[in-house]
């Protein structure tokens, strides 16, 4: 008798959509300056209530997390939340910005691309389906799972709000990075946008 594997993994990408998808802008830039580059991905957090969706925006240059959403559910509706609070809190407003992601359902939605486009925004998206082309939103989801309990089964949906809450406060502001020599994430956002200014 075949034993079929159990699935280790929750789908969060739904590439197979008729929406649009727009092509990779960010596969050979080399990231200059906060607020140039921003990445984003929904990953999977899971507790004894049921399964709760983390869409987070990341500054590619200071690894900051600009904001995020976390919901019950994967719609549009809900993950647009996160760029939209990234946006409130960019300091770089006067420069050319890039919001770059998977070619998910969520990123290629009405809503998502209408909030792009009022802020000047450019979209760029995965081409081929290669994690590697969305590598750093891959390892920001891996870090708060590994490095600040995300990854656990939490007790309830309150709980994973309210760890992640704590967790994306350490990581911004705590966690020293090597390849920002040993400076933290909101230390280099603020520090470059001030001499960009």
């Amino acid at each position: 008798m075949l034993i079929l594997p159990k699935r280790r993994y929750i789908q969060t990408t739904m590439s197979k959509h008729w929406l649009r998808k727009y092509p990779n802008l960010v596969k050979d830039i080399v990231v200059k300056r906060p607020d140039e580059v921003w990445v984003s991905d929904i990953t999977y957090l899971k507790t004894d209530e049921g399964n709760c969706y983390l869409n987070m925006v990341t500054d590619a240059y200071s690894r900051k997390i600009m904001d995020y959403a976390i919901a019950d559910n994967m719609e549009a509706a809900q993950m647009k939340q996160a760029f939209q609070m990234a946006i409130r809190n960019r300091k770089n407003r006067q420069h050319q910005l890039i919001h770059h992601s998977d070619r998910g359902m969520q990123y290629c939605s009405a809503e998502y691309v209408s909030i792009a486009n009022q802020h000047q925004i450019k979209i760029s998206m995965t081409e081929n389906g290669d994690p590697y082309e969305n590598a750093l939103a891959e390892r920001m989801n891996r870090t708060l799972k590994e490095e600040f309990g995300l990854g656990n089964v939490l007790k309830s949906k309150l709980h994973a709000k309210l760890l992640t809450e704590e967790a994306v406060d350490l990581y911004n502001n705590y966690r020293p990075h090597l390849s920002l020599k040993m400076k933290t994430p909101q230390s280099v956002y603020k520090q470059k946008s001030q001499l960009l200014t």
